[in-house]
């Protein structure tokens, strides 16, 4: 028998700790609600009341880039509300964190004027220390206050298989507790879409990774039973994402209940070294060496591609080819490509040891958006970063078959591309 789980919007905080697979000092894990309404969700419903047009923004992973419980909520609010005007921002970058979501959110998100901020990260984030959790998140929640102190935030949280126990035994996994602190701090709602699912594992009614039945013979006997997933992440969006369609329904109905129409105050920070100075940069500001090729989104394929993302795309092919970036501040990464003709990156950053970093890791059968971390939470200093393309391809039938992959058409592996977006950064170029 599992411990019951309270679906419940009442907030009850016990300390229990875990230590991290990584080695990391005990976090406090949460108690596991379905929804706490904190200070709700005011404005967006005060707006949706009076028939006023909204926009709804979805800032996630490839969870929220499904087509499941993202267009499923807009309905539903369409639904509640059919003289309101509701569209969407989509904002989900599959395989991406909170880490890079607090530096695209200006130019994804805020640039568009959302009513209402989805914030849903705590897959991707599972493998993430606490405090840079924190980092993130509180940026994401700073920068969106201070771009517009009307916009209210909802922090939405899924699951994997094996987060599963976690949860039968009243905990949330260290990832959405860390976030839970962010939402304490700001008066922020907060949903787990997944909970409900994982009592129903519990039960026996759901089975969390399998195919969905398609003969008679097996719908029979799954008729009692719902299959959630394919690959023991994903929802199928007739099942799982159903299921967590349901929770924000349910959370919603409370949540509209509570909090008071006008601005979100900013009170001081949770952490001192949070991200609300995050941003994204054009790469022009670096400075480049002379083969590097600007991308045109109306005649290669990357480029038109990524474009919503990446408005202006950089490649190079050539070793030895450099993008150099002086800056004081904190942070730096460059927003990237990986894919199956992608090579490695040497680099070096200040006065530090060079290390080389493949931009081709074991999905890559295909192109996606990425991100090089040059430096995070360094001296408020100047820094130099010299990033230079390597000339050697990483192992890539090695580095494949750690999925069980393999170079199909090796004319689309043989190459030491690097395609590069934007530089992002918390400090100045100098």
């Amino acid at each position: 028998m599992f411990k019951k789980v309270v679906l419940c919007s009442f907030f009850v905080f016990h300390v229990f700790s875990l230590r991290a697979v990584t080695g990391a000092e005990p976090y406090p894990l949460r108690d596991a609600v379905e929804y706490r309404v904190r200070n709700g969700l005011p404005n967006f419903f005060d707006k949706a009341s009076k028939g006023q047009s909204l926009r709804i923004a979805y800032l996630g992973g490839s969870i929220t880039a499904q087509e499941g419980w993202r267009p499923k909520t807009l309905n539903w609010f369409r639904e509640q509300f059919p003289q309101a005007e509701m569209s969407q921002i989509n904002a989900a970058i599959g395989g991406t964190g909170s880490d890079l979501g607090v530096f695209r959110l200006k130019q994804d998100v805020l640039d568009h004027q959302p009513d209402l901020l989805f914030v849903e990260f705590a897959v991707n984030d599972g493998g993430a220390p606490p405090h840079r959790i924190h980092q993130a998140m509180e940026g994401i929640v700073r920068q969106t206050i201070r771009a517009n102190p009307s916009t209210d935030i909802c922090f939405v949280y899924t699951l994997v298989g094996n987060w599963t126990q976690t949860l039968r035994e009243g905990k949330f996994p260290q990832a959405a507790s860390a976030m839970e602190a962010i939402a304490d701090h700001y008066g922020i709602p907060s949903i787990h879409m997944g909970l409900k699912v994982a009592i129903m594992e519990g039960e026996g009614t759901l089975i969390f990774k399998g195919a969905l039945p398609k003969t008679d013979e097996e719908k029979a006997a799954m008729k009692d039973k719902i299959v959630f997933s394919p690959d023991n992440v994903h929802p199928y969006p007739a099942t799982g994402h159903e299921l967590y369609l349901q929770a924000v329904a349910r959370a919603m109905k409370q949540i509209r209940e509570v909090g008071e129409v006008g601005p979100h105050p900013m009170p001081r920070p949770f952490v001192k070294d949070h991200w609300e100075a995050a941003k994204l940069l054009p790469l022009t500001q670096a400075r480049l060496s002379s083969n590097w090729k600007k991308l045109d989104p109306d005649e290669h394929d990357l480029a038109q591609r990524f474009r919503h993302r990446m408005p202006e795309m950089f490649t190079t092919n050539q070793p030895g080819e450099t993008i150099t970036i002086r800056f004081k501040g904190t942070g730096l990464r460059i927003y990237d490509l990986l894919g199956p003709d992608c090579g490695q990156v040497k680099v070096a950053f200040d006065d530090k040891p060079v290390k080389v970093v493949p931009r081709f890791d074991a999905y890559c059968t295909y192109h996606r958006l990425s991100m090089l971390t040059i430096a995070e939470n360094v001296e408020d200093t100047e820094h130099t970063a010299i990033l230079e393309v390597h000339p050697d391809q990483p192992d890539k039938a090695a580095i494949l078959a750690r999925r069980d992959q393999k170079i199909d058409n090796p004319k689309r592996y043989d190459d030491t591309a690097w395609y590069v977006g934007a530089i992002l950064m918390i400090g100045d170029i100098r």
